[in-house]
């Protein structure tokens, strides 16, 4: 194991005071909340129970780290329901509405610029007048 590696290897916990591993090197029945996602599972309020680290100069910590779960404790993800479904399509619905015009336009508007692209092209028109 390299320099990087070993600084990242705690299996017992002494050092960061949770068993830590090296990025990709987690032992088996331990994922991630991403993976736990892909196999359809969710943590379900267990603890977390290890870490896996990435050793990363770019970021002030120093580290990168992703908490990781017992597949066993893992329970299913809730189904979604009828009224969730409409929840998500109102508020795609509203993201998808120009506030200017009051239109449909097909896509999500930028934050950016708060309007749709042809209320945008008419701004400085109606700013000229």
């Amino acid at each position: 194991m390299s320099a990087a590696y070993s600084k990242c290897f705690d299996p017992t916990g002494a050092r960061y005071g949770i068993p830590t591993y090296p990025w990709r090197y987690a032992p088996d029945g331990l994922a991630t909340r991403r993976q736990l996602r892909a196999k359809g599972l969710r943590p379900g309020g267990q603890p977390v129970c290890a870490q896996l680290m990435l050793r990363h100069r770019g970021r002030r910590s120093g580290a990168m780290v992703a908490y990781l779960y017992r597949i066993d404790l893992a329970l299913p993800v809730r189904p979604m329901t009828s009224r969730k479904w409409g929840a998500l399509a109102l508020a795609m619905l509203a993201r998808r509405t120009c506030p200017s015009c009051r239109l449909d336009v097909g896509y999500c508007i930028s934050r950016t610029h708060g309007v749709c692209g042809l209320c945008l092209i008419n701004l400085p028109a109606q700013a000229a007048a």
